[in-house]
């Protein structure tokens, strides 16, 4: 098998051209894709950056560098849990806010456009489709040979 014609080459080939499109209209408003992804995933009452991590699923320490950059740019702060002071909740500025929107409003164009391209059946089946490989994928265990001598 090609490995142009592999499962994941094909996933990544398709997510780093919609990221790219992402950045660069992202770019725009003097923001990048994953900016907007954070500004998307905040709730209105704030949200525990351990939560946001899961959300968008980056480690902490990823995590941690982006919101550092949002925070110096003004589009958000942080406050301790008063009830957990190892917890930290992250929340929106007003410019936070702002930026939010037009990033919301550039995922739903996007997906209208997308939505125009494909019926309603092929949408469905993509969706059913790499929900099930997000399934096989948290599932999948290495075997090494290891393993395979030791069931003989």
């Amino acid at each position: 098998m090609r490995h142009e014609e592999t499962i994941d080459y094909l996933l990544k080939v398709v997510w780093q051209n919609m990221s790219n499109t992402y950045n660069q209209i992202a770019s725009g408003f003097g923001i990048t894709q994953a900016i907007g992804y954070v500004l998307i995933n905040i709730d209105k009452e704030g949200t525990a950056v351990s939560q946001l991590a899961g959300l968008l699923g980056v480690k902490a320490t990823s995590l941690s560098r982006i919101l550092s950059s949002m925070e110096e740019s003004g589009l958000i702060y942080r406050e301790a849990v008063p009830s957990d002071k190892r917890s930290v909740k992250v929340f929106l500025t007003d410019y936070g806010r702002e930026k939010r929107q037009l990033a919301k409003g550039v995922v739903r164009s996007f997906n209208e456009y997308l939505n125009t391209h494909l019926t309603a059946q092929e949408k469905e089946g993509v969706i059913h489709t790499l929900q099930k490989l997000n399934k096989l994928t948290l599932a999948y265990t290495v075997t090494t040979e290891n393993d395979e001598q030791k069931d003989k």
